[in-house]
């Protein structure tokens, strides 16, 4: 999730949102949108000269959520000020969040991501208070794959505390995660029989131990290196949850050039959850052109690869498919639905000290497709 934070910093860009200490003259300004190297325009400048608060305009492209929306971060942003923070240390963000979205969903949260230079830790805070307005897809008799909606209105709190256990910046952490939410049917038929009752009006609490080990060259755009995450949770009446299950998530993302303008991205993600967890929760195929939670199941898996092709110092060209399987419970892998994306863009190089890319993707799966605007990596979640 910080890097999610991180990527979104860098759609600050507008001038007239900076916070300077002194004011700047017409042709300042503009020379602070330029690159010193090749003049194009670049806002590596703006973002080393920001007094750390950026409020940052998004827009929202994600189809499950009506494919159109505008969210406003403001965030601080710091530098740890400590003799024991390394060039690995990452800046600290606090912030909030408010969005709204063309099917009515909408979210006010607020966080901190930050770290303990002396210690070698880092901790994540946020809150949230959320309405949103999501499908969910069931087999009932005589109907494959039929559409509910709902209307979820959820208060999620997120505790995460971490400490670097080996010289190679492998974290171990644990992190609780408390959900009470709300649960609405937005149509007149009766509930599937997947989903119950209590399952519209419950709490999940879920305490997790977690593995972080990243030794990517740039946390927006890498060019090379390797993020791996492994994380096991638990919900149970001592944890604070009206369930009883486990889940456990791996996640491998691998960058490497093929050759001197042309990098390499794979992506392999694993979930599974263990016993019955609420429908909601369930493990889901995330990729570019599904609509989020469309293809669910007990077990999903996954493996994507980008391929990112610089034409110049500036333009790059994108194209990336991906695989996955969403296994219900009791079902073969063959019997399993498949999902596939497919799809391409364009990245710009719009901070070069920071190597932060940022373009637009379409991209297509099976009945469904999206454009993505895609600020650092599309895999920083």
């Amino acid at each position: 999730m910080r890097n999610v934070v991180i990527g979104l910093c860098c759609m600050a860009f507008l001038p007239s949102l900076h916070a300077q200490e002194k004011k700047l003259s017409k042709e300042e300004k503009k020379a602070m949108m330029r690159d010193t190297l090749d003049g194009k325009l670049d806002f590596s400048r703006f973002l080393i000269d920001a007094n750390g608060f950026i409020p940052i305009p998004i827009i929202l492209t994600e189809p499950a959520l009506g494919g159109f929306g505008f969210a406003l971060v403001p965030v601080f942003i710091t530098t740890p000020k400590s003799k024991y923070a390394t060039a690995r240390t990452p800046p600290d963000f606090s912030g909030a969040i408010a969005l709204y979205t063309a099917n009515d969903s909408w979210l006010l949260g607020g966080f901190r991501f930050a770290s303990i230079p002396k210690w070698s830790m880092k901790y994540r805070v946020a809150l949230a208070y959320a309405n949103l307005n999501l499908s969910f897809y069931r087999d009932i008799p005589s109907v494959q794959d039929k559409e509910f909606q709902f209307n979820f209105v959820s208060k999620p709190v997120l505790l995460s505390l971490s400490k670097k256990i080996t010289k190679e910046d492998v974290y171990f952490g644990l992190q609780y995660v408390y959900q009470n939410s709300d649960i609405k049917p937005r149509f007149n038929e009766s509930l599937p029989p997947q989903i119950t009752e209590k399952e519209l009006a419950s709490s999940t609490a879920t305490l997790s131990a977690f593995l972080d080990w990243d030794l990517r060259d740039n946390t927006f755009t890498p060019d090379h290196g390797t993020i791996v995450r492994l994380q096991y949770g638990v919900n149970d009446d001592w944890t604070g949850s009206d369930y009883k299950y486990e889940r456990l998530d791996g996640n491998l993302n691998w960058f490497f050039p093929v050759k001197e303008r042309w990098t390499s991205g794979l992506r392999v993600e694993v979930q599974h959850a263990f016993n019955n967890p609420p429908f909601y929760l369930l493990p889901y195929i995330n990729l570019r052109g599904v609509p989020t939670v469309r293809f669910q199941g007990q077990t999903t898996a996954l493996i994507e690869t980008e391929q990112r092709i610089d034409l110049s110092l500036r333009w790059s060209a994108v194209g990336f498919v991906g695989y996955g399987k969403a296994i219900e419970k009791d079902e073969s892998f063959s019997d399993a639905s498949s999902v596939y994306n497919i799809g391409g863009g364009f990245r710009y190089l719009i901070a070069r000290a920071f190597k932060v890319r940022a373009g637009v993707d379409v991209a297509f799966g099976p009945d469904s497709w999206g454009y993505y605007i895609v600020f650092g990596h599309n895999w920083n979640r």
